[in-house]
């Protein structure tokens, strides 16, 4: 794979380079709520700008379908990176449009702009071949070299994720490069014991990663709303706690193969429940309190790990020597079902290991609650990729980019 330091080597100025960036940010109206793949992909630009390229950001945002909405637009994100880059960015209203040819065609050397949300055309996430490819022949017209630095869209086979660097010379930007390596980490002479922490929702996003890792992790640590489908398949009362019945049978085998393989699986010893989900907008008390793992209430929901459990789980972390968390413990965005998602990231802090927050909610979790993210040993941009990486997957972006 290409690097980009190997691409300004070669020279950049005055070339049109294509760098296709994760700027999928959270938006709050027009509000971003949360810069940081903003902030992720500025190395990156900063490079290539001094460097004297004219650079072409592209990004996704939300999920349109195929066709301009202003609720995602990439206005705000285009903005913000013009601040963090102390100058002015410019803003092509759509994708390879006359907006976009007259935006980039008006590039000085060392000049950024930003084009439209690439899913306002149907082509970027198509899944036939030609129409995808033809999506992809336009974006070329915009650029002389392409650089993936979209580290949380490599999962997808999409045109300027896939397709487009098979029409242009690329490379690996910054951010690609160093997601990359810590992946490795995981994966390749792993330094143990491997500690793994897995939250969020719903078992099924993670199911083939748990597959992949009773192999080679030496410790799961399972919380969120998943938890309960695990408390579901041993017998025990949830309540009206979230559930995907479903998928009881494939989580009655893992827990029997981490028995059998000696992985140990641990699971709530205790959680916090309350009558209903929580306000997240006004954050009211929400009559939390806390029961046993299997004295779960028949008329309650179980919200988040309760005191007991963040205290095992702290200690399953600190004397790991490697460590992946991905998915909150609870519905973090609430103080009163904060304190699991809390105890886990200060237990990676307090860890001596080598700690990877694996993007996501996950990440948003880190930077709401006010931990300092330099104190963790990586914090991933993209959770969905992290995930399809541990488990095995052919990455398509990634794969875009060998040579």
């Amino acid at each position: 794979m290409k690097t980009i330091d190997e691409l300004l080597a070669e020279g950049v100025a005055g070339r049109r380079v294509f760098v296709r960036a994760d700027l999928n940010v959270p938006l709050d109206g027009t509000t971003i709520t949360d810069d940081g793949r903003i902030r992720a992909v500025l190395p990156t630009v900063k490079a290539l700008a001094e460097a004297g390229a004219k650079v072409v950001v592209a990004s996704h945002l939300g999920r349109p379908k195929g066709a301009p909405d202003p609720a995602f637009s990439l206005a705000p994100a285009a903005a913000r990176l013009g601040e963090l880059l102390g100058s002015a960015v410019a803003f092509a209203t759509d994708t390879v449009g006359d907006s976009a040819q007259e935006t980039v065609a008006g590039l000085a050397d060392g000049q950024v702009a930003v084009i439209e949300n690439l899913r306002f055309n149907a082509g970027e996430t198509s899944k036939d071949d030609v129409e995808r490819g033809a999506f992809a022949d336009r974006l070329a017209q915009l650029a002389d070299v392409y650089v993936g630095d979209g580290f949380g869209a490599v999962h997808r086979k999409h045109a300027s994720v896939y397709d487009l660097p098979a029409r242009l010379p690329h490379a690996a930007g910054f951010l690609i490069a160093t997601e990359v390596g810590v992946l490795k980490k995981l994966t390749e002479d792993v330094k143990r014991p491997y500690v793994v922490a897995l939250g969020g929702a719903k078992v099924s996003d993670k199911l083939a990663v748990i597959d992949e890792l009773l192999g080679k992790a030496d410790r799961l640590l399972i919380g969120g709303g998943m938890a309960y489908t695990f408390l579901k398949a041993k017998g025990y009362e949830i309540g009206t706690s979230l559930l995907q019945e479903d998928q009881i049978p494939a989580v009655q085998e893992y827990i029997e193969r981490a028995e059998k393989t000696g992985v140990e699986l641990v699971l709530p010893v205790d959680v916090v429940v309350a009558p209903a989900f929580p306000d997240l907008a006004t954050k009211a008390p929400a009559d939390a309190t806390t029961v046993t793992a299997d004295g779960i209430p028949a008329d309650r929901m179980g919200l988040d790990i309760g005191p007991e459990s963040r205290t095992l789980y702290a200690s399953k972390i600190t004397d790991a020597a490697t460590v992946f968390w991905n998915g909150p413990m609870g519905v973090f965005e609430h103080p009163d079902f904060a304190e699991g998602t809390k105890a886990v990231a200060q237990a990676l802090l307090d860890s001596p290991a080598f700690t990877v927050v694996g993007g996501g909610d996950s990440a948003a979790a880190v930077r709401l609650l006010g931990f300092d993210e330099n104190a963790f040993g990586h914090i991933s941009t993209g959770g969905g990729a992290s995930l399809e990486y541990l488990e095995g997957k052919t990455l398509p972006g990634l794969a875009a980019l060998e040579d």
